[in-house]
């Protein structure tokens, strides 16, 4: 029996190809060319698992989502509020290489979220999942409005985010990290007020 053509070539192994290949040179450097190139597969191999670069940018975009995702999951809930949240939220931040990779796909897929509706709908599905997640740990503490003080929690990381994937020399960890503590201090601030 023959070999099927492709079957070395996995869209779990392409995609990890076109997320590094988007944090070395950006996303619109990874052409299925480079993303075949990359992965040391043919042309063909990227088509047959993605017939369009669009399919191809989804299926990237699920798989990053996904990592980000169930590491925010796996934070261990802590006694302190506090705590549990900067865990979480801190993986949103470029405080390491991996992360700072991350933030910058991050960012070009939300730019092009805006455009084009199947990364919409993925980016919406993200941040509802992750609103609701810090929603769970602010209303668990009874903090008045933790949908809102949820969304802007995120907002500021996403801020932060973004501003030092474009300004690295601006935004040194410690300051990410520093500034991470202070605004998720701001919104517990009236935790007990209701």
């Amino acid at each position: 029996m023959r070999a099927r053509p492709y079957a070395t070539t996995s869209p779990t192994r392409l995609a990890a190809a076109l997320l590094e290949v988007a944090a070395r040179i950006g996303l619109d450097g990874a052409s299925v060319r480079e993303v075949a190139s990359h992965a040391g597969v043919s042309i063909g191999a990227v088509q047959h698992h993605f017939p369009t670069k669009d399919e191809m940018l989804a299926y990237s975009f699920r798989s990053l989502a996904e990592r980000v995702l169930t590491r925010l999951s796996t934070v261990d809930p802590d006694i302190d509020p506090a705590r549990t949240l900067f865990a979480a939220l801190s993986q949103l931040l470029p405080l390491d290489e991996p992360r700072t990779a991350e933030a910058h796909v991050m960012a070009a897929f939300t730019v092009r979220a805006a455009t084009s509706p199947s990364l919409s709908t993925i980016r919406h599905t993200t941040l509802f999942t992750m609103r609701t997640a810090v929603s769970a740990v602010l209303i668990r503490m009874g903090t008045a409005e933790p949908e809102t003080r949820a969304a802007l929690l995120l907002a500021a990381v996403n801020g932060l985010a973004l501003d030092a994937v474009a300004s690295p020399e601006l935004y040194p960890p410690e300051y990410l990290t520093h500034a991470l503590h202070t605004q998720i201090q701001l919104s517990l601030d009236g935790a007990d007020a209701h």
